[in-house]
C-alpha cells in the first residue's frame, strides 16, 4: 500500500485501511494525525489529471473532492 499526500499536511504520510464491520474506507496520515472517511462509491474523472481518480473525502469538518492521483483538492 503506497503512502499519498496528505491533504491537510502536504508530507507523503497519508495511508487507508478498511473496517472490517462497516467496509468503509478510513483513511489517516502518520505525520499529523489527520483523518478523513473515503466515499467509494462516489467517484468522478480529476479535471487536472483526467484519470478516474477523484473521490469524495470526509472529515470531522467538511466533505470535499480529492484527487488521490496528482493530490487535487476541490470544494463540493
Amino acid at each position: 500500500m503506497a503512502l499519498q499526500i496528505c491533504p491537510k499536511c502536504k508530507e507523503s504520510s497519508f495511508t487507508w485501511f478498511i473496517n472490517g464491520k462497516s467496509h468503509v474506507t478510513s483513511w489517516s496520515c502518520f505525520n499529523c494525525d489527520y483523518e478523513a472517511k473515503e466515499n467509494e462509491s462516489d467517484t468522478c474523472i480529476c479535471e487536472n489529471c483526467e484519470k478516474n481518480t477523484k473521490t469524495k473525502l470526509k472529515d470531522k469538518e467538511k466533505e470535499y473532492w480529492w484527487c488521490y492521483n496528482c493530490n487535487k483538492i476541490s470544494d463540493l
